[in-house]
């Protein structure tokens, strides 16, 4: 399989970092599997570098959410194509994708933190938005120590080796596994996927924990970046799998996000000292049953949402 020929190299705006990207990749229904994997890299290499000036910027959030997914996406691709591909490879460039996501990932996570704590405090009385502003305070001054731990990897040579570690694969062919093995098709990659997520569920229970269930969302996560690799080829019946996975993610989620929201708020207290002040404790307290409170309603749909998600996969 031959790279597709670059036509107009155009250069992609990486802040101090530039690299040149062939034309886009794009594969057809027919195409083989490893370049049905070379063209999501490819999709996922160019949002990645289109959101690197606004995650560098800050001035819109939305960038930095956007970047972090595609190197989610990227890893997810690299992990569920791994039987295609030449696995030392795969699992290097994995690495390094796991390590920038781990450099955007705190911003990130304090970004949404942010955002929710500001609307619930929006919603209480104005003196209990000013205790909460202590709360709120807090998490600011670790974001700014965060974001400089960001923008350190930015800038660092290890960024620059990953992206054109990256374009390097896009122009091809990829490293495959040794020829001899029975290569898998796109179908089978979906099929191992759910069949993960499947003996996931049987093991977890009637009544999860919390932490189980976090371990069930990143199953389901693998299961729809796998499904979302193999769509543009395989078509309906991987569609209908995705949008039963996208809901069971959006349910497993949030019940996610309530517990770390939960737990921040009683980590920003213990932060506080021996002695915090009392009107700080009842508001963290009122926003902490709030939180409480949505997880356990998440907790009490989530079965539903992996039932339609077992019914489409037994589809395919």
């Amino acid at each position: 399989m031959s790279a597709a020929a670059p036509r107009r190299a155009r250069r992609a705006p990486t802040g101090t970092h530039l690299v040149e990207l062939p034309r886009p990749v794009t594969a057809k229904p027919g195409d083989p599997p490893v370049h049905q994997v070379r063209a999501a890299l490819d999709l996922r290499l160019r949002a990645l570098l289109s959101h690197d000036p606004g995650t560098r910027s800050g001035v819109d959030i939305e960038d930095l959410h956007q970047m972090r997914v595609s190197v989610r996406r990227m890893r997810a691709t690299l992990k569920a194509a791994r039987p295609l591909l030449d696995a030392e490879w795969a699992d290097e460039l994995r690495t390094e994708l796991g390590w920038l996501g781990g450099a955007l990932g705190p911003v990130r996570d304090l970004d949404v933190m942010l955002l929710r704590l500001r609307g619930e405090l929006a919603t209480l009385p104005k003196n209990e938005r000013k205790a909460g502003d202590v709360l709120v305070g807090a998490l600011v001054r670790e974001r700014v120590a965060a974001r400089e731990v960001m923008m350190a990897a930015l800038e660092a040579p290890r960024y620059t080796s990953l992206l054109e570690s990256l374009t390097a694969a896009i122009r091809g062919p990829l490293p495959t596994a040794p020829a001899g093995g029975d290569q898998p098709e796109l179908i089978d990659l979906v099929r191992t996927e759910a069949r993960k997520l499947e003996k996931a569920v049987a093991r977890a229970g009637t009544d999860p924990s919390d932490e189980t269930l976090h371990a069930l969302r990143i199953h389901g996560k693998r299961l729809r970046y796998t499904a979302e690799l193999t769509q543009p080829a395989l078509g309906k019946p991987v569609t209908r799998l995705l949008r039963a996975t996208e809901h069971l993610q959006e349910v497993l989620g949030d019940h996610q996000d309530a517990c770390v929201a939960e737990q921040r708020i009683r980590g920003l207290l213990d932060d506080l000292g021996e002695y915090p002040d009392a009107h700080v404790v009842f508001v963290a307290g009122r926003l902490v049953e709030r939180e409480r409170t949505r997880a356990e309603a998440k907790r009490g749909e989530w079965r539903d949402a992996w039932l339609a998600v077992s019914r489409r996969a037994a589809e395919l």
